[in-house]
């Protein structure tokens, strides 16, 4: 999926076309495939392994939230979840 695809899906679920919550926002997720790095993959199964309460998941939506913060993002759900990822909440 592009990201202008994911962007109009955003649109419309915010929109009139589909009611929802912004709580269902902050529940809603898609699939993501990237290639990364060996050394980050082993960086991140190592992580993973040696932390039991985080999952691949976790891992990469803080890893994304903390660069959009950290670059300027103010939208209030990336500060909320930047925030709950500091303080393990």
């Amino acid at each position: 999926m592009e990201f202008n695809q994911i962007e109009t899906r955003l649109d419309a679920i915010k929109s009139d076309e589909v009611v929802c919550s912004d709580n269902d926002l902050d529940e809603m997720s898609i699939s993501l495939e990237a290639e990364v790095p060996e050394a980050i993959y082993m960086g991140m199964k190592e992580f993973i392994s040696g932390n039991e309460n985080w999952d691949q998941s976790m891992l990469i939506s803080s890893a994304i939230t903390n660069f959009l913060f950290q670059n300027g993002s103010e939208d209030r759900a990336v500060t909320e979840k930047y925030l709950n990822d500091i303080f393990n909440l």
